[in-house]
């Protein structure tokens, strides 16, 4: 295929200068409050995949997709099946720690989280933990927790983000904005390659980007991951957190010091080392599988109908759970994410009203994003559309509920000229990008656009930003504070229409649609940045 190679200042010349625009539709509240209302409902019981809250989601979705006029996005189908397994560990009440000297109880939920992949009961006793620093292998920063030591079969024990959190050095592990070896994602996946039984991430709010409550949210419940029994993958005992008041607690019966230990862990010379204490515990397994679905709807290019670019929003969220203070136990999820799902709906409403672009547009709905974005992974993993035939994606995940901002946050910024595209549209309307206000939270690994960047295909996200038109960056930040705190992932995260105001989300919109249809009419390949690491991706598949 031939791909344009062309340089970012001509590439924004070209799409500030041309080609002549139709006019734009215009987007109001009403294409997303009612949506957002409904999927947010305790009707649709949280969004879990495998629920009657994924079938009722679902099958809305696949409604509104055929009301606006859009085509199945799967041959004949709306829906693309993602085989899932579905693992509930209910882990023993207690975990045994003791030294030669002395014994400590640590009780479940309150001390420490673990929970299991295996699909077999699993029981350890007195198995050795060894403190592991950031639990990170990666040459190109010369590192190597790993080095020299043997932790097959043991445990390891790790602190969360990554070195360079807290140092303000953006050349060590790129400083405050949390790469990915400081997702807890990555570190599983490092102790499953160094054969670990079990890991334990110490949680620590301000480097974590959200509280233990988040963590404790996986204690005993059903947690989802990609149906892989065809394949031979070695898996964990178990992985979890322990809180860092028990973490510091395990250090002193091992005679160090948290601090000089966190110290020593962020140099490269650091090594690991065993703690002189054993860990005893055990958990019951039952798994079941099933398939959850993702949704996906097309409106086909009027020229280019085989050049794609694919919207996308997670439609799931967290179900029925742990009850909070006032006994509610419905996770609604209606910023995370009935909105951006809203937003979905809105913008597929939008482009079947406008006249067609030359590119295709995609608009798919995923599944199981809280359970760790299997239903993007799938899709990029078995994409409906070839990755060499996408020119981007554009992702949405929680649209502005709090009234106009002056600006918009880029989520991982710097990393792929989708951005260049955005700061066109954003001057056009007389607003900025700032960058991610929380970068030690690694939200650029948080959702479904980072599965279409492992396979290289370049891709948006920003958020709401800070700069509020009435209230300032003071007024946005507390709301964006008053959210982690009060709202994520939380029974409280409710459809409330007497607080949330729209005008922000409808900006946003517009700016997602004049991307998109813009692109839709450009010849334009957004690439991947220099230093990012998915352009290499992108360039090994992107030939002339």
């Amino acid at each position: 295929m031939k791909v344009y190679k062309i340089l970012i200042p001509v590439i924004l010349l070209i799409w500030a200068c041309g080609p002549a625009e139709k006019e734009p539709y215009t987007f109001k509240v009403s294409d997303m409050d009612k949506h957002m209302e409904i999927l947010a409902s305790d009707e649709f019981e949280g969004r879990m995949p495998f629920s009657r809250g994924e079938e009722k989601t679902i099958k809305y979705l696949e409604d509104q997709f055929k009301l606006y006029g859009l085509d199945p996005g799967n041959g004949d189908s709306y829906y693309q099946d993602v085989p899932l397994a579905s693992i509930t560990s209910t882990a023993a009440p207690t975990m045994t720690v003791s030294s030669s000297s002395e014994s400590v109880t640590l009780e479940g939920l309150k001390d420490y989280v673990i929970w299991t992949q295996r699909v077999e009961e699993v029981s350890f006793e007195e198995t050795e933990i060894i403190f592991v620093g950031f639990g990170i292998i990666a040459p190109e920063y010369g590192w190597d927790d790993y080095k020299n030591i043997d932790v097959e079969g043991k445990i390891v024990m790790m602190l969360v983000n990554d070195p360079g959190f807290g140092t303000e050095d953006s050349g060590f592990f790129k400083g405050n904005t949390m790469t990915y070896y400081g997702r807890w994602t990555y570190k599983y996946e490092e102790a499953i390659r160094q054969g670990a039984l079990g890991v334990l991430i110490v949680h620590n709010t301000i480097p974590a980007g959200y509280g233990f409550n988040v963590v404790q949210n996986r204690w005993n419940a059903e947690q989802l991951y990609l149906d892989d029994r065809e394949e031979d993958n070695y898996k964990l005992g178990f992985e979890g957190w322990v809180t860092l008041p028990t973490a510091n607690k395990l250090f002193e019966m091992a005679g160090m010091n948290e601090r000089e230990m966190l110290a020593k862990a962020r140099k490269a010379d650091f090594q690991a080392v065993s703690m002189g204490l054993n860990a005893s515990s055990s958990l019951t397994v039952e798994a079941k599988y099933d398939v959850s679905k993702n949704v996906i709807a097309k409106i086909d290019g009027s020229t280019r109908p085989n050049e794609y670019i694919i919207y996308t929003a997670h439609w799931d969220h967290l179900g029925i759970g742990t009850p909070d203070e006032t006994g509610d136990s419905i996770y609604n999820g209606a910023f995370d994410n009935a909105s951006g799902t809203a937003a979905l709906l809105a913008l597929a409403k939008g482009f079947s009203e406008s006249e067609r672009p030359e590119r295709s547009i995609v608009f798919l709905a995923v599944t199981a994003e809280e359970q760790g974005l299997w239903g993007s992974l799938y899709y990029a993993l078995n994409p409906i559309y070839p990755k060499e035939r996408t020119v981007g994606n554009i992702n949405m995940d929680g649209v502005n509920p709090y009234g106009s901002m002056k600006d918009v946050s880029v989520i991982g910024q710097g990393q792929s000229e989708m951005e260049d595209l955005l700061e066109v549209e954003l001057k056009k309307v007389g607003r900025y990008s700032s960058p991610d206000p929380t970068p030690t939270a690694g939200y650029y690994f948080r959702s479904d656009h980072f599965s279409f960047a492992k396979v290289g295909i370049p891709a948006l996200y920003f958020g709401n930003g800070l700069d509020h038109v009435e209230g300032g960056v003071e007024y946005g930040r507390k709301k964006e504070d008053e959210y982690i705190q009060l709202y994520y992932h939380k029974p409280s995260d409710g459809y409330d229409p007497e607080t949330w105001d729209f005008s922000g989300a409808v900006d946003d919109v517009q700016l997602l649609y004049s991307i998109g249809m813009n692109l839709g009419n450009s010849e334009i390949w957004p690439s991947w940045k220099e230093g990012s690491e998915f352009k290499a991706i992108r360039d090994a598949y992107m030939k002339k």
